[in-house]
Formats: C-alpha cells, sequence, structure tokens
C-alpha cells in the first residue's frame, strides 16, 4: 500500500495546487451566505468525482482484469504520459499569453457573488466535468489504485483520500470561516487577492514542474 500512495502522491498534489477553485471557493465565501455557497460548490465537485470514481472503477476494473501485467503498466503510464503533455502545453500557452493587470474580471468571477447554493454546487459539478486535466487527474488515481488491486474497500478508501486531499485549498479557507469567521474575513480576501494577481506565475510553475515530472515517469514505465 506505501507504493500506492508514492505513485498516487504527485497526483493528488497536482489535482489539488490549481489557483481557480480556491480562488471560486474565496469568492463565494465574501459573498451573503458564502459559507453555504462555498460548501455547495466543493460538493459538487466531490459528486461529480464520486460518480468518475464509480463509472471509470468498473471500466478499469475489467480492463485490468482482461490485460496482463505489462497491458497495466501501459495503461497507467499512458494516462501519467497525457497528463504530463497537458501540464506542458498550459505551461507554455499560459506564457505566451500576455497579461493586462488592468483588464476587468472575467464576467463568470464577477457574477459568482449573486449565485444560490444551488447554482454554486453546478457550477462545482459542472467546473470539474469541462476540465481535462482534472479528468486527467482523477482516471490517473483511479488507475493506480485499481493496478495495485488491493480489495474493494481499500480501493474505495484510497480514492476517498485521493478526494480529499485534492480538496484541501478549498477546505481550508472554508473551516477557517467555521472556526473563526470575523478573524479570517481580511486574511481570506488577502489571499484571493495574492491568488488572482499571482494567478499567471503558479500555473506556469505547478504545470511545468509536475508536467515535466509525470512525462519522466511516464517515459520511465513505457520504456522499462
Amino acid at each position: 500500500m506505501d507504493y500506492v500512495f508514492v505513485n498516487l502522491l504527485p497526483v493528488m498534489a497536482g489535482a489539488a495546487i490549481v489557483p481557480l477553485y480556491p480562488v471560486i471557493v474565496l469568492l463565494l465565501l465574501q459573498s451573503e451566505g458564502g459559507l453555504r455557497k462555498a460548501a455547495a460548490f466543493i460538493s459538487g465537485g466531490i459528486v461529480t468525482r464520486l460518480v468518475q470514481g464509480v463509472l471509470f472503477g468498473l471500466v478499469f476494473g475489467a480492463a485490468m482484469d482482461a490485460t496482463s501485467e505489462s497491458g497495466q503498466s501501459l495503461i497507467a503510464s499512458t494516462l501519467l504520459l497525457v497528463i504530463g503533455v497537458l501540464l506542458l502545453v498550459t505551461a507554455v500557452k499560459t506564457w505566451r499569453k500576455e497579461v493586462d493587470s488592468d483588464a476587468p474580471s472575467p464576467k463568470w468571477m464577477s457574477n459568482i457573488s449573486g449565485l444560490t447554493a444551488l447554482r454554486a454546487m453546478g457550477m462545482g459539478v459542472l467546473f470539474i466535468t469541462i476540465d481535462a486535466k482534472q479528468w486527467v487527474f482523477t482516471l490517473s488515481a483511479i488507475s493506480i489504485i485499481t493496478e495495485a488491486e488491493p480489495g474493494k474497500l481499500t480501493g474505495i478508501g484510497v480514492y476517498l483520500f485521493y478526494i480529499l486531499v485534492a480538496l484541501i485549498p478549498m477546505l481550508l479557507p472554508v473551516l477557517a470561516c467555521v472556526v473563526a469567521p470575523r478573524q479570517a474575513a481580511k486574511p481570506l480576501q488577502a489571499a484571493q487577492i495574492w491568488l488572482e494577481r499571482n494567478n499567471r506565475v503558479v500555473v506556469i510553475s505547478v504545470s511545468l514542474v509536475f508536467g515535466i515530472w509525470f512525462a519522466y515517469k511516464a517515459m520511465i514505465g513505457l520504456l522499462g
């Protein structure tokens, strides 16, 4: 099992370190009824990942049963290669894109404060559903878990742990609001401003580092 967690660690970190989702949670928390809206947004993402886990867990389980050990390694390595390529492409595209610091926020971001809790949940479902990188992160996690054959209950527990780690950057500000709502207001607003201002640098850095790592791991698997 230790081997599974070692392989899952970079996948979990890659899924978690995406500036967009914490920014959305921070914006929601600063709106009226923000705690409820932020919880709904996070819940939407959880529901989507659980559905992905059920559907593709069955698919990967059947695929692993039908293939040899080398075939299983090929599936996992291919998914890691796809992640690496997607992240490297993201790094290059973000680096080449000129940013106007005086440009207004995207319209959807400006309208976040007016969302109801139900629409915030729908946004959580939508964003995870259309995010190609999150799809590949989740599929890679399922592939790694399935390849290790930990048993049904253990596999479910490991996948739930993957979801929990992926949500940590969103859960922390929500937890801060629950424990100390007044004291957390200014630090959360400062965190939101910092993430928005440094979003480009964070995306480039994270995408480059993890892109190289996943591509390296994939090539070892494919060539080994």
